[in-house]
C-alpha cells in the first residue's frame, strides 16, 4: 500500500491525524495534512485506509498500483 496526499485539496478537518496518527499529521500553520509514512507499517494499514475514506476533501488516495487487487507485493518488506 502506498498513500498519496494532495495538500492543496486538504480542508484541514484533521480526520486523518485522528484516525491514523502514526501515518498522518497536520502542519501547525495551515492545518493541512502531512504524510508521515507513504508506505504504512502493516499494523497501521487498516487505519490509513479508514482515514482515506473519512477525508471530507478526498485529499488522501491509495496508489492503485500498490493495491492488493493487483497482486503487487512491494509493501511486504520492512516499512
Amino acid at each position: 500500500m502506498r498513500l498519496r496526499v494532495d495538500r492543496e485539496r486538504c480542508a484541514g478537518a484533521g480526520m486523518c491525524a485522528l484516525t491514523a496518527p502514526q501515518v498522518f499529521d497536520q502542519d501547525e500553520r495551515e492545518g493541512r495534512v502531512l504524510l508521515l509514512r507513504p508506505v504504512p507499517a502493516p499494523a497501521d494499514r487498516a487505519a490509513a485506509r479508514t482515514a482515506a475514506g473519512l477525508c471530507p476533501a478526498g485529499a488522501i488516495t491509495l496508489d492503485p498500483a500498490d493495491s492488493p487487487a493487483t497482486g503487487n507485493t512491494r509493501d511486504r518488506g520492512p516499512s
